[in-house]
Parts: structure tokens; C-alpha cells; sequence
């Protein structure tokens, strides 16, 4: 059984509606996510297109929504709601990938939140993205991480590298 250390999570974050037209499904804003990878184990990736291919390549799961996002937050959770979240993807392990049942499945579900808590070693608030390719043989993940500034220089503010200024 893999413990689960940390008392955060992974919550899907939405800065505006680029994800609705990029992903489908789209992942709901606040609810809670996973890297999500399994979801690609046994797909043929060289042939992956449209916005499969962003969710390969970028995206996050939403549990509840089963939807994909580009960006995730690093926020606090209760013992509580993370035994929900693990018995969610659980129930989704049994629906969208054939798992037996339940009892079967959370192993498997239990070691996805705990590799995304692994993620969550950052204080809360922090912005987490990744990065996924596949070489032709197997697939790696980058994720990179940025800790939102206590304050905001919202005339000169830099999103992913681009200068951005009030008029």
C-alpha cells in the first residue's frame, strides 16, 4: 500500500477559456487533479492527434470531470476528501479501463495521487505544468513548477515568457 505523506494535492487551475478549446473533455476549474499518464499507456502515441495529443503532451486529470488542463495548482486537503478523490479514480480505473472492480482498482489509484502528492512538495499556491514526449520506445514527463509572487507588478507581469504590459 503506498502512503499518502502529504496533507496537498494537485487542483485544476483555469486562468481563462484557452482549455475549453484545447482539450475535450476540459477538466472543471478547482476540482482536484492527477498527472494522469495511465491514460496513455496503452495507446499508440505516434498516432495521436488533435486534442488527445494536447492532453498527451500537456495536460492534467480532473477528477470528477475526467477532463483534461493545461495548468494545476498546489493546494491544501483533508484526509477526507483525498480518500474521495482516491476512491473516484478508482471507480473511473473500473469504468474507462476495465479494472474488475473497485477493491481491485485502488491500488493503482492510490500510487497516481500519491505520485501527484509527490508533486506537491512546494507551498500551496504554487503553479505546476508538464511536459510529456515520447521518444518511439517510451514516454518521459517534465513538470516545472512557479511560485506565485506574494505581489503582483500587474503592469509588467511575464506569463510563460512573454512580456506582458497594460497599455
Amino acid at each position: 500500500m503506498v502512503r499518502m505523506s502529504s496533507d496537498k494535492l494537485l487542483r485544476v487551475l483555469q486562468l481563462d477559456d484557452s482549455d475549453a478549446r484545447i482539450y475535450d473533455p476540459v477538466a472543471t476549474a478547482g476540482e482536484w487533479a492527477v498527472p494522469g499518464s495511465f491514460h496513455f499507456w496503452d495507446e499508440p502515441l505516434e498516432g495521436l492527434s488533435g486534442a488527445r495529443r494536447q492532453a498527451f503532451a500537456n495536460g492534467f486529470l480532473g477528477i470528477g470531470s475526467f477532463g483534461w488542463t493545461t495548468l494545476v495548482t498546489v493546494a491544501e486537503i483533508d484526509q477526507t476528501e483525498l480518500e474521495q478523490v482516491t476512491h473516484a479514480l478508482a471507480e473511473h480505473l473500473v469504468e474507462a479501463f476495465g479494472a474488475p472492480d473497485v477493491a481491485a482498482a485502488l491500488p493503482a489509484a492510490r500510487e497516481e495521487v500519491a505520485f501527484a502528492q509527490g508533486l506537491c512538495e512546494h507551498p500551496a499556491g504554487s503553479v505546476i505544468a508538464v511536459s510529456r514526449s515520447f521518444d518511439g520506445r517510451e514516454f518521459s514527463e517534465d513538470f516545472r513548477r512557479w511560485t506565485a509572487p506574494t505581489e503582483i507588478d500587474h503592469d509588467h507581469f511575464k506569463i510563460f515568457g512573454v512580456d506582458i504590459q497594460d497599455p
